[in-house]
């Protein structure tokens, strides 16, 4: 099943689509994907918010698919176009391993909010379905600004209401620590490596809510697929985000 329809409140006839747990979930961040990539045995693709353009979502459209727009919200990214509109006081230390990228104050809220609506507002106008938003926990990450818990979840909350605002769906990156906390405010998840870091379990209040789970580890075996637990779907991918991916199942 490709995915279901949630009524927007405040839009007695207004929907937004969401993925179900049986959705067979691709991504593809390395470049905008060709023709033949869309073509993939999957229903549900998620790539970069920047570098995709509408043409490329209206051929996932036309596939009978749904596109998933990719968006960080808490690094700030060198390379973006919108790069300067970020101060330099809210940017910290570096993200480990990925040049170019410093974590956000994110309780800089003020200043973060307006650039990320703008930011979904890209992913709109190119006509994606929903949302991923990437780095939420940097609480949980060495970012030289003295986060909380609850600094990171009013901030997740605010990125969840922004998305919603906008007609899309919101998936939860990566922070399986919060999940019980953020279910509410979530549709999906996308996780990175449940398996290898033992967390899938924590990702239960999705399950249980009939929420859609897909966890991507970075292998090229499929052997980690019995250690997940029901209703989480797994995919195979190189670290690069490539074209390239198996599936469990």
């Amino acid at each position: 099943m490709l995915g279901a329809f949630q009524w927007i409140a405040g839009g007695a006839a207004a929907t937004r689509w969401v993925p179900t747990p049986t959705s067979r979930f691709q991504i593809i961040l390395s470049n905008p994907p060709s023709k033949s990539q869309l073509r993939g045995n999957f229903n549900v693709l998620e790539m970069d918010g920047f570098e995709t353009p509408a043409t490329t979502v209206a051929a996932v459209h036309a596939l009978g698919k749904k596109a998933v727009c990719y968006i960080d919200v808490g690094t700030w990214e060198s390379w973006r176009p919108d790069a300067k509109k970020f101060p330099k006081s809210d940017l910290g230390r570096p993200d480990a391993g990925w040049p170019g990228e410093r974590w956000l104050d994110i309780r800089r809220t003020g200043v973060l909010l307006p650039i990320m609506k703008a930011r979904f507002a890209r992913c709109v106008a190119k006509g994606f379905d929903a949302v991923d938003p990437d780095n939420v926990n940097g609480v949980e990450n060495p970012t030289g600004f003295a986060l909380t818990v609850a600094d990171q979840l009013a901030y997740d909350r605010a990125i969840a209401s922004l998305a919603h605002a906008d007609g899309l769906a919101v998936a939860l990156k990566s922070y399986p620590d919060e999940a019980k906390a953020l279910q509410p405010s979530f549709d999906f998840v996308v996780d990175e490596q449940c398996v290898q870091y033992k967390e899938c379990d924590a990702l239960s209040p999705f399950v249980t809510a009939k929420k859609a789970v897909f966890d991507i580890e970075y292998t090229s075996s499929l052997a980690f697929c019995s250690s997940l637990p029901k209703g989480v779907f797994g995919l195979a991918k190189r670290l690069s985000l490539d074209g390239w991916v198996r599936w469990c199942g």
